[in-house]
Formats: C-alpha cells, structure tokens, sequence
C-alpha cells in the first residue's frame, strides 16, 4: 500500500533536497525511503527505478536553476547580464550542490527534447551573448567558454581550492569582467572582431 501523502512531486522534491545534503551521486532509493520512514518498495509506485528518480531530479533542478538566472537577468543586457547570470549561476551552484551536480548528468535526448527548462536555458543564455553581437559558431565558442569558467571556478571554490589570502569575491568579479571584455571585443571565426556592448 502506497504511504498516504507521498506524490511523485514530494519523492522527488526530496531527492533533491538529499542530494543536496549527501551529495547527488549518493542518493539511492533506500536512502530516500528512509527518509519517508517506508520501505523501498512504496516509492516505486512514484519512480521506475533509480535512473528515473535521478532524471527528475535533473529535470526539477534544471528548471529551479534556470527560473534563478532568468530572474537575475530580467531586464538587462550586456556586462550588467553578463554579471547577473554570473552570480546567478555561482549562487546555485554554491547553495544547492547536489541539484547543481544534477543538471551536470547526461539526460536521454528525448527527454531534454521534451523538458521545457533545457529550452529556456539556451534561450536565456543565447539572447545575453546575442547581445555582444555573436552568431554562430562564435556562440556556440562563448557559451563553452562561459560555462567552463563558471562551472570550473565554482568547482574549486566549493571544494576549498583557493588558498591564496586573496578574497575570492574579488578574484571573481575580477574574472567576470574579464569574460566581459572578451565578449564585447571577441575574435571572430569568420575573421575582425565582434563589439558588444
């Protein structure tokens, strides 16, 4: 008998929450169930298996993540865009790492396909760089590039990789603006420079 209560919604809600406490990686059915105080069989009545918990938990973190820096980003363009995503991104990534890991995991096509959050995000993340003048394939370069810094500064800084006495806001408002530059006089694959604003 299914656990009065328990939704598709709340299972998931608390795998995400979980993931954030151990660790995406480490969230398991049995973890979870425990956490309901029911036996690991009443959430299959909710999720297929694993794999199916962890894409909804993908799915639910990349549309929490996206609804933030569509948040932040309302509004501007340019450098002031460029730094909303920016904090937007690292805020995420810093107060919610195990939903942070989660939009990281490699989802069937299909399913991203489907999932109107993925859209959003390369939608919001086109128009802001669309707005230093960049097409593609110089888009498709300066999203990689964004999302390399971002994610590898963010990496580092979660895991204590920073140890000169330097403070860290500063080294990252610091590497935003040069991103900013970058983008405003970013080479073009075709050839001159693109200019932004």
């Amino acid at each position: 008998m299914v656990r009065a209560g328990l939704t598709t919604d709340r299972v998931v809600a608390a795998a995400a929450d979980l993931a954030d406490s151990i660790g995406f990686g480490k969230v398991t059915i049995s973890a979870l169930a425990r956490g309901f105080g029911v036996k690991d069989a009443s959430l299959y009545s909710h999720v297929k298996n694993l794999q199916d918990l962890r894409t909804r938990v993908a799915l639910l973190a990349a549309g929490e993540f996206i609804d933030r820096i569509e948040a932040a980003v309302a509004g501007r363009a340019g450098r002031d865009a460029l730094i909303a995503f920016a904090d937007a991104y690292r805020s995420f990534a810093l107060e919610c790492p195990g939903r942070y890991e989660a939009t990281r995991m490699r989802v069937d096509p299909a399913v991203v396909a489907a999932a109107p959050a993925y859209h959003r995000t390369v939608e919001t993340t086109s128009s802001m760089l669309r707005a230093y003048g960049l097409t593609e394939p110089d888009l498709t370069d300066a999203v990689r590039l964004l999302r390399s810094t971002f994610h590898g500064f963010t990496a580092l800084e979660a895991d204590g990789g920073f140890g000169a006495p330097r403070a860290v806001q500063t080294s990252w408002e610091r590497a935003v603006e040069a991103l900013h530059f970058l983008l405003a006089n970013w080479p073009s694959a075709t050839g001159g420079t693109g200019r932004g604003e």
